[in-house]
């Protein structure tokens, strides 16, 4: 028996804006490493993988508008007129759509001057009669028209996982009325979202009642003499052919023009390899985790060639020679306590593996390894470096990281690839996935057959030696060798020795404030069932949204399949009006806390120790911004006083020690008046007022700092920063809880008050127009190949990232030169002081007493004088018994 077609048709964009308006209120946090909003891509992402995996379609397809103007225009020129423009947070990420679907295995459409509805239900016609059965996925009540008893509408209720499923007979069942009637019904009653006008006082009710009764608008104007005599008989006959107009508006082209077959829609599955990349793109680990790639790893093995190398026993002086390669090989990224299993080295000619045991036993492996003048190329200088101290060694003398040089060529994340993630993005296919050899997963294990994992080694000394000839032309002819050998390898080590170092923990002080929080939060809990009246689960929305909204009345703000949303964003607006809603957020808060932070933390203390050692990620951030992570000790909330006070548990390794923090003050906005060269912006600096004042007093045309108020600097703070991260007016409006029009007004306040900053602006923009990136002042380079895209919204996203690049990645490379050098001079001047963390623009030490006045005058001297700028660099250090005490 023939298998049963299935076509599935996709409103892309009402699916989209669903998605984006869906996960709104985790819009800031939902961001991929370059700053890309990704929380619309997310949501559709689940949607597509939950339709496809429901439907199993046969057949399936996306459709998009083309433009702005349809046919419809043509005959009333406000169709649709009215609608705001959509904020450019959600119109960075429609570009990336398709990337989404084409890693789906999804065809899209659109078609010049037609709707996606109309090519929706074109297809869905032609479907029907073939004998296909047709699901149609969107967010817009107006396809229900298309139902049938082989057509289903699902329609988006909340974001795009809650659907409601729409069939010829469940519309007659609720509304009364057939599919085809729908039309008729939006002629008399109109559609305010489509500004479709439909007729005087006449409303959804009213037009079926209407329908009913007269089964469709021209049967209604046949025999509407016989109708009594009435104010709504006279709209309808003053009005008819608003009401013919807006039935043609709402009724869906069955038969476009369209050049695309049911045949071409045959869908075969996911494409894997576009998918692979569009995850690595997006930041999508989790999904990337889960994905199934085995079959595209066996491929790739497939075309890796035989390679020659020597396993030995025996490691003798005559196997080492200037400018080889070297690679430690382990089963997982924990370079810290992962498994060392071989060891590798060699060059184009020649290349050995041994045994870790033999290769660390050698004293001729150890002086190679330790000498300054011998050049040994790596993958991972900070990795190696961190797995040759375990073993006693101090690997000296790296003149190339391939991972590093990957990163500086293309600013794309390489921190959970491997060797083969670096060759393939660089074009050299010999070397296959670690997962081809060790299997998926964390836990990945040496293969049986052994001689498997040293023709792997062999391949990645194969492709670091090839690589690092290559790449370094590459940075040559940028510019960016200085960048690579000065800054990147350097700090590595600087890193490395930093993780080795790790920072002290008070495990007795982390349980006793979780004691201290759970009291807290029992006290936190009382309140709130004082407030409801009796006891309930707090962590249960169901529970919750049944107090607040059933027994204490407060204004239901929005619905979930579930029950009541109780979600941040809803308990946000109800706050000030609900005593109890402010509770609740404060017990949330520390509940979180105490969970992800307390007992986060409490779970990494190294046992012997008492250490955290957390790791640094040097190649993820398009900026040059470093990361933080296992745990992740950059993102300790420092809002709420008991997000600051687990600080108290970070201490010195020894008593009669200090904790001694130096933070850059306001680093990103004296870079922006260094390179933007404002008179202004300079001056506030030069003089060392206050910057957020200062620009208070230009934006709002005041004299004198006293008639700045508090709102007026904290709006004037926003739009500093705003600047700095490239916002837009939605963004601004969202900051300050004001409309998009007066943030855009804000927006260009600032640009006439600041004009150096605005034309610094446009010439970077230009700038990145003609070259196709931008850089920091080190030579960092973004690449931005959408800047030129006649698609506006990739284009507006692309001029943003221009815009604040320069800005933040020139003060990050400020940072790690400043680090590079303290560590330096900390060496030189004999100080038993110790770098310990990186926290965005500050740098947290430990030290003895007596060494903290040499300290903070050393801090100073480097920090403020890493980089020569047309404004002072300034640092504000202060030191105590624990990070809480010094900040």
């Amino acid at each position: 028996m023939a298998e049963q077609k299935k076509l599935l048709l996709i409103d892309g964009y009402s699916i989209a804006f669903r998605a984006f308006y869906g996960l709104h209120s985790q819009l800031e946090r939902m961001k991929n490493r370059n700053g890309l909003h990704t929380n619309a891509l997310y949501g559709i992402h689940n949607m597509l993988e939950v339709i496809v995996d429901k439907e199993q379609p046969t057949h399936a397809l996306v459709a998009f508008d083309a433009g702005k103007t349809t046919f419809r225009h043509e005959y009333f020129e406000d169709y649709k007129g009215g609608r705001s423009s959509m904020p450019a947070e959600f119109a960075e990420q429609i570009p990336f759509i398709k990337d989404l679907l084409a890693g789906f295995g999804l065809k899209s459409y659109q078609l010049v001057n037609y709707e996606a509805d109309d090519i929706i239900g074109t297809l869905s016609k032609q479907a029907e009669a073939e004998g296909f059965d047709v699901v149609i996925l969107t967010g817009d009540r107006d396809l229900t028209q298309l139902a049938s008893h082989k057509v289903r509408i699902d329609i988006t209720k909340k974001g795009v996982s809650d659907l409601k499923e729409y069939s010829a007979d469940s519309i007659m069942e609720e509304m009364g009325i057939e599919p085809y009637q729908i039309v008729d019904m939006k002629g008399l009653a109109g559609d305010s979202s489509d500004n479709i006008p439909g007729v005087t006082n006449i409303g959804e009710k009213t037009a079926l009642k209407l329908l009913k009764e007269y089964h469709s608008i021209e049967k209604l104007y046949e025999k509407i003499d016989e109708m009594k005599k009435s104010k709504r008989k006279e709209n309808l006959i003053n009005e008819k052919e608003t009401a013919l107009l807006s039935k043609k508006l709402a009724t869906i082209d069955v038969n476009a023009p369209i050049e695309i077959t049911l045949q071409e829609l045959a869908y075969a599955g996911m494409n894997m390899e576009d998918l692979i990349a569009f995850y690595k793109e997006m930041d999508f680990q989790s999904h990337l985790n889960k994905l199934d790639t085995a079959e595209y790893m066996e491929q790739l093995a497939d075309e890796v060639d035989d390679i020659e190398y020597q396993y030995v026993h025996e490691i003798t002086d005559d196997m080492f020679e200037p400018d080889m390669a070297l690679y430690i090989e382990m089963l997982d990224d924990n370079y810290h306590q992962s498994e060392i299993v071989s060891v590798g080295w060699g060059n184009e000619k020649n290349r050995f593996v041994a045994e870790p045991l033999q290769a660390f036993q050698s004293e001729a492996f150890k002086k190679w390894i330790e000498s300054e003048t011998i050049r040994k190329a790596v993958y991972d200088t900070k990795r190696t470096y961190v797995a040759l101290n375990r073993k006693g060694l101090k690997l000296r003398g790296t003149s190339f990281d391939i991972l590093l040089a990957s990163y500086l060529l293309t600013a794309e994340d390489s921190s959970s690839g491997d060797v083969a993630d670096i060759a393939n993005k660089h074009d050299y296919q010999a070397v296959s996935p670690d997962e081809v050899v060790y299997g998926k997963g964390k836990k990945k294990k040496v293969p049986d057959d052994l001689s498997l994992m040293r023709d792997h080694i062999a391949r990645k000394l194969q492709a670091i030696v090839t690589l690092s000839n290559q790449m370094n032309a590459q940075l040559v002819e940028n510019q960016q060798e200085e960048l690579l050998k000065d800054m990147e390898i350097p700090l590595a080590v600087v890193l490395a020795e930093m993780e080795i170092q790790g920072i002290t923990v008070d495990a007795d002080r982390l349980e006793r404030m979780k004691a201290e929080f759970a009291e807290t939060l029992t006290s936190i809990e009382e309140r709130i069932f004082e407030e409801a009246g009796e006891e309930f689960n707090i962590n249960s929305p169901k529970q919750l949204g049944v107090i607040l909204f059933e027994k204490m009345g407060y204004p239901v703000i929005k619905k979930t399949k579930t029950g009541y949303s109780t979600a941040q964003d809803v308990l946000e607006k109800l706050k000030d009006e609900a005593p109890i809603v402010e509770y609740i957020l404060q017990y949330r808060q520390i509940a979180k806390i105490q969970s992800t932070y307390i007992e986060g933390l409490l779970r990494v203390i190294h046992p012997e120790s008492s250490k955290i050692h957390t790791r640094y990620l040097q190649t993820v951030a398009r900026t040059g911004r470093l990361s933080s992570v296992d745990p992740n000790l950059q993102n300790i909330p420092v809002r709420l006083e008991e997000g600051r006070k687990i600080r108290e548990a970070f201490i010195p390794r020894k008593e009669g020690w200090k904790i001694f923090a130096s933070d850059y003050s306001q680093i990103e906005l004296r870079v922006l008046a260094h390179i933007s060269d404002d008179d202004h912006l300079k001056q506030a600096f030069i003089e060392e007022q206050d910057i957020h004042t200062s620009t208070a007093m230009r934006v709002f045309d005041l004299k004198d700092p006293s008639e700045v108020t508090a709102n007026m600097r904290r709006d004037a703070k926003a739009v500093n920063f705003g600047i700095v991260y490239g916002i837009s007016d939605y963004g601004l409006s969202q900051s300050l809880n004001i409309t998009r029009k007066e943030a855009q007004e804000y927006i260009d306040t600032y640009f006439d008050r600041f004009p150096g900053v605005k034309q610094f602006i446009d010439n970077i923009i230009r700038e990145a127009k003609d070259k196709g990136f931008v850089d920091t002042l080190f030579h960092r380079r973004r690449y931005l190949p959408e800047i030129n895209s006649r698609n506006f919204n990739l284009r507006t996203f692309a001029e943003r990232t221009a815009m604040n690049t320069p800005i933040q990645g020139s003060a990050a490379d400020i940072l790690k030169v400043a680090m590079i050098n303290m560590a330096d001079k900390i060496e030189e001047k004999g100080l038993q002081a110790t770098m310990l963390l990186q926290v965005h623009d500050e740098l947290i030490f430990e030290a003895p007493e007596e060494e903290i006045p040499v300290l903070k005058d050393l801090v100073k001297e480097v920090m403020e004088t890493a980089v020569d700028l047309s404004v002072p660099l300034k640092v504000e250090s202060s030191w105590g018994d624990s990070w809480y005490e010094a900040k």
